[in-house]
């Protein structure tokens, strides 16, 4: 059962930085028509990422399997800080969908604008919010040691 909500580690940070630049590309859209389905859609996605990593999510299948090989560049990074990131954007996305079902349109696209930024960040900048939320956590002993192995010890960073 633990191979089913199993996360990639290591993860290539160029597939990383492809579905955050695809997260983005579907916001903007779903900002400039409005729509309701849109925030379900980037919703759902994170939710497939967080629990399944790229096998379910149709934005990371798309990265992962089409776009990020024609790149033909890997750089593998820990797993754990990209699937907390990917936390981030579930616990985001899911809070601007609430919004706006709420009524509260104008605060979800606020929110959804929040996003858009962070995911611009990784997509274009190979800056990951989450991924310096995470390590925050763990240097400050809110995350276990253990969780992430390789982003503690800078010798297994390099390998």
């Amino acid at each position: 059962m633990s191979s089913v909500f199993a996360f990639p580690n290591p993860v290539n940070e160029y597939a990383a930085r492809v579905t955050a630049g695809l997260v983005v590309l579907l916001a903007v859209v779903t900002a400039a028509s409005g729509s309701v389905w849109g925030l379900l859609a980037i919703a759902v996605g994170f939710w497939l990422r967080v629990l399944f990593g790229p096998r379910v999510s149709p934005l990371a299948l798309l990265s992962v399997k089409v776009i990020t090989p024609r790149l033909g560049r890997v750089k593998l990074v820990p797993g754990p800080p990209k699937r907390f990131a990917q936390g981030i954007g579930a616990a985001v996305s899911t809070t601007a969908l609430v919004l706006f079902v709420a009524g509260a349109a104008p605060a979800a696209w606020a929110t959804l604008g929040i996003l858009v930024v962070a995911a611009s960040l990784e997509a274009f900048a190979g800056f990951c919010l989450g991924c310096v939320i995470f390590g925050f956590l763990q240097r400050n002993g809110l995350i276990p040691e253990d969780v992430c192995e390789a982003c503690n010890n800078i010798s297994l960073r390099r390998s």
